[in-house]
C-alpha cells in the first residue's frame, strides 16, 4: 500500500481522484470505480503498489505492438483493478476481483528493483503494464518504470487510455510505447459496455502521440 498521487482533500475527510477521467469523489473507508484506490483518514492510497497478480514473458507482439522492436519479449505484469466494467473483458476474473464479493486484494508481493531484475535476467527488451489496467496501478508503475529506464530497458503501457493529461505528461519521460485498446468510436457504447467515455480516450491518444510516445 502507497499514498496515491493526483487527489486532492474534500471536505469531511473526503477526497477526489484525479488520476482517471472519472474524477472519483471518495469518501471516508470508501473505493473508487477502480476498486483499488481507497480513503483512509483523508488519505488516499494505492491498496495494490507491489501486489502482482499475474506476471510472465510474452512476444511483444502479443501485446499487441507490432511495429514496436518486433521480434522481442515482454515482461509483463499486472495488479487487479480496472477503471472499466466492459462486458466483454477477457481477464475480468482480476480487473473486477476488488469490485466484487469480498472486494479482496491480492497479489505476490514485488518490488519495482525486482521487476526489473526480472526483466534484466530473462533478456526482455521491454516491461509491459498489462493483463488488467495499468493506469489503475500508476504508482507501482511509475516507480518501475523510472528504474527500468535508468537500466535501458523499455516501459510500454497496454491501456484502455482513461486517463488524465496530469498523469499522461508525469509518466510520458518513462514511457516508450502504448497500445490503446480502442472499444469503438461511439460515446454509447463506452458508456454502456465500458462504464467510460469516448473523449478522454481519444483526447489521450493524441496527447501519448504529441508528447513522442510510440503509439498503437
Amino acid at each position: 500500500m502507497k499514498e496515491a498521487m493526483f487527489y486532492e482533500n474534500l471536505e469531511e475527510n473526503a477526497v477526489r481522484c484525479l488520476l482517471c477521467p472519472h474524477h472519483c469523489k471518495i469518501n471516508e473507508s470508501r473505493r473508487g470505480i477502480c476498486g483499488v484506490r481507497e480513503n483512509r483518514g483523508g488519505v488516499l492510497y494505492s491498496l495494490v503498489y507491489g501486489k502482482v497478480v499475474a506476471r510472465g514473458i510474452d512476444p511483444i507482439e502479443k501485446k499487441p505492438l507490432f511495429h514496436f522492436y518486433p521480434g522481442s519479449e515482454a515482461y509483463s505484469i499486472a495488479t487487479v483493478g480496472c477503471n472499466f466494467r466492459c462486458k466483454n473483458c477477457q481477464n475480468f476474473h482480476i480487473s473486477q476481483m476488488p469490485k466484487e464479493g469480498k472486494k479482496q486484494i491480492v497479489g505476490e508481493d514485488a518490488s519495482p528493483e525486482e521487476i526489473v531484475a526480472a526483466a534484466k535476467q530473462y533478456g526482455c527488451r521491454t516491461i509491459a503494464y498489462t493483463y488488467t489496467e495499468p493506469t489503475i496501478f500508476f504508482e507501482f508503475a511509475y516507480d518501475t518504470a523510472r528504474l527500468a529506464h535508468k537500466e535501458g530497458i523499455c516501459n510500454t503501457f497496454i491501456t484502455n487510455g482513461h486517463i488524465t493529461d496530469e498523469a499522461i505528461r508525469t509518466l510520458a519521460p518513462y514511457l516508450d510505447a502504448v497500445n490503446v485498446d480502442l472499444k469503438g468510436l461511439s460515446e454509447d457504447l463506452y458508456m454502456k459496455n465500458c462504464g467510460g467515455h469516448l473523449k478522454p480516450v481519444m483526447d489521450a491518444i493524441k496527447l501519448y502521440k504529441s508528447l513522442g510516445v510510440w503509439v498503437e
